[in-house]
């Protein structure tokens, strides 16, 4: 694709990045395949392909429209055209790219404005969260059923933290909601790692992996949540912990981002790329421990063996990450029966805050995969990242969990 962009942004970091991602793509369509939103509206501009020429056309100097900004919002950030694209085209670089030079040049309504402030400020951070969600809790029987939906039901019992007591020892992104709504995921991926010899330390300082506010244009904020994290977790590496450790899937892209996105802060390009060659999703932990977990699975005796599950892939595990038929064979090996599901490289519909700003695309992205992993009458659904555990839950008519809490159950009984 040949481009000329203006001078508003030719010569900069992200005008030099977006030109050769434009470059790269030679617009053969075949991501239209596999994108869930030009399947459901079918218009060209709410394709990838559609929408990169959108951007083109704004950066080389054509005034963006409220049209424009709606296309780009309507996209899901999944990814899916990535693993399709035969030309490797890194795309939601770009996105964000354009998403951040079309809000400047379109204004947003008060509305939309005040409600992208509240998100960008109350759910990154965990004492301001926290909070609000408990008193959303405490009023959950009174609100419209529309409510409801958003706020999970108090947590069960999450059990013990298990007392650091190993050599080896790695790092744990909490996540900003995660604790709240699902506190049992980190701790059974505490649990889970203590079983085979690896200790979480702790890390005061660490919060949002940023990619919240960098979906939502806040870039800077973004990059301050990744500076945060590397202050918090360099020198921890640095001084022996073997990796960090993401049981969220939707954080674990952004946090292998990090060296790209601050590739041109000098202070610190270096360090962010460090951090982001030790962070890792917790599959590819644990596929790396696979013969020391195996070892400890009693799949035979297990209260899992031979429950029917469902696995939703994620997008971010399956396309940002391009982690593959690694958990199922962890679930399996938990005595667990994995069941086919259809369309599986679809979207859930979750997509961060895709289902609170555009609500109808995504309640009909939910719909089908709910009826897709309940096709074949599944006793639990899995899945890896907290926003499509909570997103679907609501409507699955079976439980949804993470699947590390499987494999602690199964570790528990063994």
């Amino acid at each position: 694709m040949q481009t000329q962009l203006a001078d508003f942004i030719a010569g900069t970091a992200e005008g030099r990045e977006a030109n050769a991602i434009l470059r790269s793509c030679s617009h053969c369509g075949f991501c239209s395949a596999t994108c869930p939103t030009y399947q459901l509206l079918g218009n060209e501009d709410d394709s990838p392909r559609g929408r990169i020429y959108l951007i083109k056309s704004v950066l080389e100097g054509n005034p963006a429209s409220p049209a424009t900004q709606l296309h780009l919002d309507r996209c899901l950030t999944c990814r899916a055209c990535e693993t399709t694209c035969p030309s490797g085209v890194n795309y939601h670089r770009l996105l964000d790219i354009g998403r951040h030079q079309v809000d400047q040049q379109v204004p947003r309504s008060l509305s939309q404005r005040g409600l992208r402030w509240l998100i960008t400020t109350v759910m990154p951070r965990r004492s301001l969260f926290g909070p609000l969600l408990r008193l959303g809790q405490w009023f959950r029987p009174v609100l419209p059923a529309s409510l409801q939906e958003k706020i999970p039901r108090r947590p069960r019992s999450s059990g013990p933290l298990p007392t650091p007591q190993h050599n080896r020892t790695m790092l744990l992104l909490e996540g900003c909601v995660q604790p709240a709504m699902a506190p049992n995921i980190n701790r059974a991926t505490a649990r889970v790692l203590d079983a085979i010899g690896i200790s979480l330390q702790p890390t005061p300082g660490a919060g949002c992996c940023g990619a919240l506010r960098q979906h939502l244009s806040a870039q800077e904020a973004a990059r301050d949540d990744m500076r945060r994290n590397i202050d918090a977790w360099l020198p921890r590496l640095e001084a022996g912990a073997e990796a960090v450790v993401i049981n969220t899937s939707g954080c674990a892209p952004q946090v292998k981002d990090y060296g790209k996105v601050l590739a041109s802060d000098a202070e610190y390009a270096q360090r962010a790329a460090k951090v982001s060659a030790a962070s890792f999703d917790l599959a590819e932990i644990l596929v790396r421990e696979e013969e020391t977990l195996l070892s400890r699975l009693n799949a035979g005796k297990s209260s899992l063996s031979g429950r029917k599950v469902a696995f939703h892939s994620p997008c971010t595990l399956q396309h940002a990450q391009g982690i593959t038929a690694v958990v199922e064979r962890l679930l399996s090996a938990a005595g667990c029966e994995l069941l086919p599901v259809a369309d599986s490289h679809l979207c859930c519909g979750s997509a961060g805050t895709y289902s609170i700003f555009q609500p109808e695309l995504s309640q009909q992205l939910r719909s089908d995969k709910v009826a897709a992993l309940s096709a074949n009458q599944p006793e639990i659904i899995a899945t890896a990242n907290i926003g499509c555990l909570t997103h679907m839950a609501p409507v699955a008519n079976a439980p949804v969990k993470h699947w590390i809490e499987l494999l602690d159950e199964a570790l528990t009984q063994a």
